[in-house]
């Protein structure tokens, strides 16, 4: 075999690789591992008797419509990725998948998903998938992301959705229980990003995303930031108050839950109209370990 033939080959699979990377990567595949997590809670927490295999694919096909909302949130923010450090390594503005491709494959990636979680589990659980996947498109990416300092809070409604998708995957039906765990993520969610927005401010501003810091300052933001650890208590206990667990998942909860109002606060209480870059980003870190330990209580507590 010749040199040129051998670099050509060489060439080939580094081209293929590279697709296939960036395809990963389209479906935003770390909130897609927080999407499975948090709807296989909601299924195992539901004592659920359908058959396994079906609960496992659905589980996956709710991951994958996740996917196809993150890849299509990539398509229409394409323009705005290419101005953010964080971002501008994606797939779109680095050149290695182009625009109408994304979009195909996103709403293809729809399609299927939502089609298959209602042939292998229920007609509910397939609507609220298609539901969460508009929502985030629709409503958060295209309609709230460029116009609102709310847009997180309301746009986080779709983030906190699989929880309920996986507990109708094994009642088909929607109770009070996995609304519960919806709060959580829902009142969560704010903190978190906005943790994320203070230290990221001069992306958003360059990308003219109003992001709170940008468009109501640094002593505004790190207000809410602390209101809404706040309002993780009642949130925190409404699980408890429902029966829906026990103090095995609420007092570890609690104690967790507490030391993120103290960090909130070390923020708020930082000088005025400036903040500490660390302590927001121990925030930003902490988050998500908090949510994690939260969820992983609730499993826990259901097998006690």
């Amino acid at each position: 075999m010749s040199t040129k033939s051998i670099k050509h080959k060489s060439v080939s699979n580094i081209d293929i690789n590279s697709f296939l990377k960036s395809l990963i990567l389209l479906l935003k595949p770390r909130v897609m591992s927080l999407v499975i997590f948090t709807c296989a809670v909601g299924y195992i927490t539901s004592n659920s008797t359908i058959e396994t295999t079906n609960a496992i694919i659905g589980i996956v096909l709710v991951a994958i419509g996740a996917g196809a909302a993150g890849c299509l949130n990539m398509w229409y923010d394409s323009d705005i990725d290419a101005l953010m450090t964080r971002t501008c390594l994606r797939p779109i503005p680095t050149g290695k998948i182009t625009r109408n491709y994304a979009l195909i494959y996103g709403v293809t990636l729809t399609v299927v998903s939502v089609i298959l979680l209602n042939y292998f589990t229920n007609f509910l659980s397939a609507a609220l998938l298609l539901f969460t996947i508009l929502f985030y498109i629709l409503v958060y990416t295209i309609w709230l992301k460029r116009k609102t300092p709310q847009n997180i809070v309301i746009g986080g409604a779709a983030g906190a959705l699989p929880p309920i998708i996986g507990w109708s995957i094994a009642t088909n039906s929607i109770s009070l229980e996995p609304i519960s765990l919806f709060l959580i993520i829902f009142f969560w969610t704010p903190s978190h990003f906005w943790a994320l927005s203070l230290y990221k401010a001069g992306d958003y501003k360059k990308a003219k995303i109003p992001m709170l810091p940008v468009s109501d300052g640094i002593e505004k933001t790190k207000k809410y930031i602390f209101l809404y650890s706040l309002s993780m208590i009642p949130v925190i206990i409404l699980p408890y108050l429902i029966n829906f667990a026990g103090l095995s998942y609420l007092i570890p909860s609690i104690l967790l839950t507490f030391y993120y109002n103290y960090i909130c606060y070390e923020l708020l209480n930082y000088k005025k109209n400036k903040f500490d870059p660390k302590k927001a980003k121990k925030i930003f870190t902490y988050s998500i370990f908090y949510l994690f330990i939260v969820f992983v209580l609730f499993l826990i507590d259901s097998l006690i």
